[in-house]
């Protein structure tokens, strides 16, 4: 669920449970009644952290920071797939698909072979970040590979391989 449904509906649903106007919980909030009527319509597009946690903070709740619930509910099969997954995606403009097998050792610390440079540029260049993140969990289920450390080995192929994605910067 998107992150804005949820808070709009977590809000609506507590304010209402706690008796208090959509007045009542803009003047105790510091917020407008007209931003608690778009939040809990979802005609909001944007509220900022620190405006969604004082708001959060006077209906009881605070706001956290966790890992999507997909990881939560992937076994250790699915999580293993990521690698898989990782490596065709990474081999979708090349004749020779990378394996999962030199993606996992070359993520573990070891040496990329030559023949594979491209593919993993392709990846850390192009794949959709929460891919990357489940290749991270899938290494730290499998390996005991802290997270950090793969997050890490990432960017340093990345910097190697001299991508331009912001996140490896």
């Amino acid at each position: 669920m998107d992150a804005i449904v949820e808070l709009s509906a977590v809000v609506r649903a507590r304010r209402i449970d706690m008796g208090l106007t959509q007045t009542a919980l803009a003047a105790a909030s510091g917020l407008s009644r007209a931003t608690i009527n778009q939040l809990e319509n979802g005609s909001i597009h944007d509220l900022s952290v620190s405006r969604a946690a004082k708001l959060l903070e006077v209906l009881g709740l605070s706001l956290s920071i966790e890992p999507p619930r997909h990881f939560k509910r992937r076994s250790i099969e699915q999580l293993g797939a990521a690698l898989d997954i990782a490596s065709r995606t990474a081999s979708v403009s090349y004749k020779k698909q990378m394996q999962a097998e030199p993606l996992r050792k070359a993520l573990l610390g070891n040496s990329l072979p030559s023949e594979y440079r491209p593919h993993m540029y392709a990846l850390l260049d192009e794949a959709p970040v929460s891919l990357l993140a489940s290749v991270v969990e899938a290494l730290h289920h499998e390996h005991g590979v802290e997270r950090a450390q793969v997050w890490k080995r990432m960017r340093i192929l990345a910097r190697e391989m001299k991508s331009g994605r912001e996140i490896w910067q």
